[in-house]
């Protein structure tokens, strides 16, 4: 297979260490593709699932920057054919807002004016976090953006870059020069999982921490609905499997597709109680669900509804179909049971 010129690598990756960018790691050893990837070092040996990937060249992600201008210097062009920043603070329930605007924006923005400088392809993950509770639904319109209502500062400093982003085309259509990088696409990830979430701790997919409840006690708890019309557990989102977000990623280095920031998600909201029944059923266990008060501190910042509008991808040419959530849970599962 003879790869366009974003994949003839290395492809920078930050956040390799992590969820969405190990699994995206895993797909580029596979595809052959060599890589920098950037995180904590620390991860790179302290996380089981990580074992068995070749990460290529490993960069600390403190030191980045002064690493793509030495290399680029060194080498007198870019030392990767794309970056693909997937590293941020995803803790829905961090409230420092200067750390998030670090670590969230300020970080992105400065990925981003490197790559507008040297001309190279830039993808980064945005959030349905940004769409709040939903007051102007989930269209991925580009002109909602400044319209947005997150719930929580996680959200709004992932809708902040967006607008930005927007701002830069703005920019570039006014003739300024290096205002956006040749190509380049957001995603607003929904409500991913997969495997390799074991790091997250309690922003771990409902399925993970299902799971492991059954193992332990052959019961799963979730949270009760305290919103009128509702049901417990029929709280619905848009849960979408990694092994799709990953395709959606290589689809949009390959292509690549028209500058903008796009939804990534299933496009067909799912209940929690469809969730745990399905992680039930993928253990072959009778189900048995505990329903539990939704803590205090989460009940104003919960989502009750998401569902992704997809036609803008599919307009861009993305037509494979997204995994189902029961065959999704089941290769999940499977995973967790072999440990690989």
């Amino acid at each position: 297979m003879t790869l366009l010129p974003a994949l003839t690598g290395p492809l920078l990756v930050t956040g390799a260490g992590g969820f969405v960018g190990a699994r995206f790691v895993e797909r580029a050893n596979a595809r052959k593709i060599p890589l920098v990837s950037v995180d904590d070092p620390s991860y790179f040996t302290a996380r089981k699932e990580l074992s068995g990937l070749d990460f290529g060249t490993i960069v600390d992600r403190e030191k980045l920057f002064d690493w793509l201008e030495a290399e680029t210097a060194r080498l007198e062009r870019p030392p990767v054919t794309a970056i693909v920043h997937l590293g941020a603070c995803t803790d829905t329930m961090e409230l420092d807002e200067e750390y998030l605007a670090k670590m969230n924006l300020d970080y992105t923005k400065r990925l981003w004016a490197y790559c507008a400088k040297r001309k190279v392809p830039f993808v980064y993950a945005s959030s349905a976090a940004t769409y709040g509770a939903g007051e102007f639904g989930y269209d991925d319109d580009d002109t909602l953006t400044p319209k947005l209502k997150p719930l929580n500062p996680y959200g709004e400093s992932k809708r902040a870059f967006d607008e930005w982003a927007f701002a830069q085309e703005e920019r570039d259509r006014a003739g300024e020069a290096d205002a956006v990088p040749p190509s380049w696409a957001g995603f607003k990830f929904f409500n991913v999982y997969g495997y390799g979430e074991d790091h997250k701790g309690k922003m771990a997919s409902v399925i993970l921490h299902a799971y492991r409840q059954i193992l332990a006690t052959g019961g799963a708890k979730l949270f009760q609905s305290h919103k009128e019309g509702i049901k417990d557990g029929e709280q619905s989102r848009d849960f979408v499997f990694v092994e799709d977000v990953v395709d959606v990623l290589f689809f949009a280095l390959e292509k690549p597709i028209r500058r903008g920031v796009y939804n990534l998600g299933s496009g067909k909201a799912r209940t929690f109680l469809d969730l745990v029944r399905a992680t039930f059923h993928a253990m072959g266990k009778p189900e048995r669900i505990e329903f539990v008060p939704t803590p205090e501190s989460l009940r104003e910042r919960y989502q009750y509804f998401t569902e992704a509008k997809m036609d803008r991808l599919r307009n861009q040419g993305f037509t494979k179909p997204f995994t189902s959530l029961e065959n999704g849970v089941a290769a999940y599962v499977e995973r967790l049971k072999s440990g690989r």
